[in-house]
C-alpha cells in the first residue's frame, strides 16, 4: 500500500508540503523495501544504511517544518473511546471536585503530534547492524 499511495496524495496540499510529504513518502518505501529483503550483500546493506539515514533527515526535516503548519486533532472513534474510558473510570472511582472540573474541561478532540521520542524512531538505526 505505501508504494500506491504517492499518487494518490500529490498535489493534495499546497507547494512545500507537498513535496515534503512526497520525499516522505518515498523514504518511507524505500525503508521498507530495503527492510523486506530476505537475503542481503554488502552492498544491499551499505543502501540499506544510507537509506535509514535518509530517513531519519527527512522524518525530521518534516516534523519542523510541516507538522508544525497543519494542527491535527484525533479521530472522533478514538474521542468517544476517550470518552467512555474517562466515564467508566469515574463511575469506579469516587473523584475529587477539582478532578471532575478537569475531566470537564479536558472534552473535545485531543491534539496529535507527530512523536520523534518514541522507540520506534529511536530504534530504526539499530535494524541494519542487526542484520549484520
Amino acid at each position: 500500500m505505501l508504494q500506491c499511495i504517492i499518487p494518490v496524495i500529490e498535489k493534495l496540499l499546497p507547494a512545500p508540503h507537498n513535496e515534503m510529504i512526497i520525499d516522505v513518502l518515498f523514504e518511507l518505501a524505500t525503508w521498507h523495501a530495503h527492510a523486506k529483503l530476505r537475503l542481503y550483500t554488502s552492498k544491499s546493506l551499505l543502501l540499506f544504511c544510507q537509506s535509514t539515514k535518509c530517513l531519519g533527515m527527512i522524518v525530521r526535516q518534516f516534523h519542523d517544518t510541516t507538522c508544525d503548519t497543519y494542527h491535527t486533532m484525533e479521530l472522533p472513534k478514538k474521542e468517544a473511546a476517550r470518552g467512555r474510558r474517562e466515564a467508566a473510570m469515574s463511575a469506579n472511582v469516587k473523584l475529587s471536585v477539582t478532578r471532575k472540573q478537569n475531566a470537564a474541561a479536558s472534552r473535545g478532540p485531543k491534539v496529535k503530534k507527530l512523536n520523534l521520542q518514541t522507540y520506534k524512531w529511536h530504534a530504526l538505526p539499530d535494524y541494519p547492524p542487526t542484520i549484520e
